[in-house]
């Protein structure tokens, strides 16, 4: 797949949104941060911009903006509708756990409540984000069992070190949060380990022959069905070396799980003007490693439409 920017950003912008959303609800609403209203402003719309900044880049991928409100009607069969439905929906809840939990400082109650929807709406957006490539058959590397759960992974590890960030900015350094964010980036770096291993061990059986329904030889392509480069190919022929993607994987990892931990390991020990520095910084690097893993999910993907453009 040819890596757009758009779906770049949208993918990592919202991920993390969506995370950093669902931790304030249930944190925020069960009283376990305090219902401060500059800590919940600035986390609330935090969270808001970055899903807002994510499903506005996601229409500069589309042919035609002004029609995206169609993909809302086809929610029975599209997951790409569902993602569209659930992201609109989440926003009732979130507007009333926000009122409540900052602009009238309470918790528990019908806040908790709420904040419980509106993380249960966030997490479900992310899970139709995910299926939205988990379930495409053409392309083995997407559709397999390590895809929805990386995006839930993801979502806690970004949303985690964010909520991070704010409670040492504000002076509420939590050590349960800041742990689960250490153990959440960790589990991220082990996830996305398995997930290359998975793929690089890859054997698709679709070939040329299953492809096309022709036996008694070897299929092969004499011509392209056409003598310009289309959609097909720029979208979903996109071809990168393999000496890229190892460096590429290298910076992702540095980038997004490895100083980000190491950081966070820091700010367990350091006093706490260095620590909101270390925070800030592991949030930084984490987002830009994120862009870069979400790069390559795309670029290592492979449609099996290729196959008609003689690839293998």
């Amino acid at each position: 797949m040819h890596p757009a920017f758009a779906i770049v950003f949208f993918t990592t912008a919202t991920g993390a949104g969506y995370g950093l959303l669902a931790l304030l609800g249930v944190l925020g609403g069960l009283g376990f941060i305090p219902a401060d209203f500059w800590l919940g402003l600035v986390g609330m719309a935090l969270a808001l911009a970055l899903i807002a900044a994510g499903l506005l880049s996601s229409t500069g991928h589309l042919g035609r903006p002004e029609r995206a409100w169609r993909a809302f009607s086809q929610w029975r069969s599209s997951w790409l509708s569902r993602e569209g439905v659930a992201s609109v929906v989440t926003f009732v809840p979130t507007a009333l756990f926000g009122i409540g939990w900052v602009f009238l400082g309470r918790s528990g109650g019908w806040v908790a409540g709420a904040g419980l929807l509106a993380a249960a709406g966030a997490v479900t957006t992310v899970c139709t984000t995910g299926m939205i490539y988990a379930s495409l058959k053409p392309i083995a590397q997407w559709h397999s069992r390590y895809t929805l759960p990386a995006y839930l992974v993801f979502a806690a590890m970004t949303g985690g070190v964010l909520l991070n960030v704010l409670l040492q900015g504000f002076g509420l350094g939590s050590t349960a949060v800041l742990a689960g964010a250490l153990l959440a980036t960790l589990a991220g770096w082990g996830w996305k380990l398995a997930t290359w291993r998975y793929n690089d061990r890859l054997e698709i059986p679709t070939t040329a022959n299953t492809a096309t329904g022709l036996a008694g030889g070897t299929v092969r392509s004499v011509e392209w069905p056409h003598t310009e480069e289309n959609y097909l190919l720029k979208e979903m022929g996109f071809r990168i070396a393999r000496k890229h993607s190892t460096k590429l994987r290298r910076i992702t990892q540095g980038l997004a799980f490895a100083l980000p931990a190491l950081l966070l390991g820091g700010v367990f020990v350091l006093p706490w003007p260095v620590a909101l520095v270390l925070s800030a910084l592991a949030a930084i690097l984490q987002f830009a490693g994120m862009l870069a893993e979400r790069w390559l999910f795309f670029a290592e993907a492979k449609h099996t439409v290729t196959l008609y453009y003689g690839r293998e």
